[in-house]
């Protein structure tokens, strides 16, 4: 299962973002193969429609879960559709690699 958590930066060390559409990047974590690759969210500066701009680009890395702080009203529907499941993380101060940890 591949698992997108948005991230602040690009390294194991960086925190939780707490936005989905506008995180500045994703780190996928694979659970099988306990790789994790961070993605440069292509949404995050769009003009409009960051959420379902990220929507699509999570569903074509074939991710089963999200960790976010938030999800907007617009996205969750996008995501049930698409059965991505989503977790709410409200600590902001939560490392990439604590968060993974979790599902190892």
């Amino acid at each position: 299962m591949k698992i997108a958590i948005t991230s602040t930066g690009d390294t194991l060390k960086a925190t939780i973002d707490s936005r989905f559409g506008r995180c500045a990047y994703f780190a996928i974590y694979n659970t099988e193969t306990k790789s994790t690759e961070f993605i440069l969210n292509p949404a995050k500066d769009a003009q409009e429609g960051a959420g379902p701009t990220a929507v699509q680009f999570i569903a074509v890395q074939k991710v089963s879960r999200i960790v976010s702080g938030e999800f907007g009203t617009k996205i969750k529907p996008l995501l049930e559709s698409l059965n991505i499941e989503m977790i709410a993380h409200k600590n902001s101060a939560s490392k990439i690699a604590e968060l993974i940890d979790l599902y190892k």
